[in-house]
């Protein structure tokens, strides 16, 4: 029984997803001549913050709410979850040299080596959340919290979301003079976090029920932290802020809808 859960194609999908926007995204890099445009790319941040706000909300916290009836732990629980999550960030933010999004710069060969490297690991960073979201999500289906359909509308968002992160990863490497097929694949890389992470979020949740809405929470709160903490200070840097303000209503809407409507 567990097999053919696991097996059906929205579980697949929802798993690949993610991964498959990243990828498109990054492959970018050969059909574009030139870097994203900035206000281009602000628009896109503030989209990306949008879509990971309203996914924490609609698909995160209010299942882990949801999963008590009365008494403390409707409101205790999620907010632990919470804010583990939000530590989890901040240590990995501490102790992992990475460098922001969209700010690898032109200079020597070896100095730019350590800023790709730098840009990897912090996209990397930021796509652990949304792989570990896919995947407590998945271990919802398991446990009858979560319908497979909803576990597919997150990921679609966070597919949606994704696509133009892979650009914006790409595109500036390219800039700096590295070969378009790097480029793609130091893009392509920084998604494959995100199946692995939902993988060990599923090995984790899946067969312990008790841990759900804790987990649901975790992933929301590190989410939020990646918005808070990067995507929204980039996006709001400089001229034309109100571009990302735009883009984070429309990237919510749609997030909204997909869940409230589908999931």
């Amino acid at each position: 029984m567990l097999l053919e859960i696991v097996f059906t194609y929205k579980i697949v999908l929802a798993l690949l997803l993610p991964l498959a926007g990243t990828t498109l995204g990054s492959a970018m890099v050969f059909l574009l001549k030139k870097d994203v445009n900035p206000k281009l790319l602000k628009t896109l941040l503030g989209f990306a913050s949008g879509v990971m706000i309203a996914a924490s909300i609609w698909s995160l916290l209010i299942p882990a709410i949801e999963a008590y009836g009365d008494g403390a732990k409707k409101w205790a629980v999620p907010s632990i979850g919470f804010a583990i999550g939000i530590i989890f960030l901040l240590f990995l933010d501490m102790v992992i040299p990475h460098e922001h999004i969209n700010k690898v710069e032109e200079g020597p060969h070896n100095n730019k080596i350590t800023e790709q490297l730098k840009m990897l690991l912090a996209v990397t960073i930021h796509n652990i959340p949304e792989g570990l979201a896919v995947g407590v999500v998945i271990a919802g289906v398991f446990t009858n919290t979560i319908t497979d359909s909803a576990a597919l509308t997150l990921s679609i968002g966070i597919a949606i979301q994704n696509f133009p992160e892979g650009a914006i990863i790409s595109m500036p490497l390219k800039e700096t003079g590295v070969s378009k097929l790097k480029a793609f694949f130091f893009g392509f890389l920084s998604g494959v976090v995100e199946p692995l992470a939902s993988m060990l979020a599923i090995l984790l949740t899946a067969f312990v029920d008790a841990i759900l809405p804790y987990t649901l929470s975790f992933a929301a709160g590190a989410m939020m932290y990646v918005v808070i903490e990067e995507l929204i200070p980039e996006a709001n840097d400089g001229e034309h802020s109100n571009l990302p303000t735009i883009g984070f209503a429309i990237g919510f809407i749609i997030m909204m809808i997909l869940d409230v409507a589908l999931g």
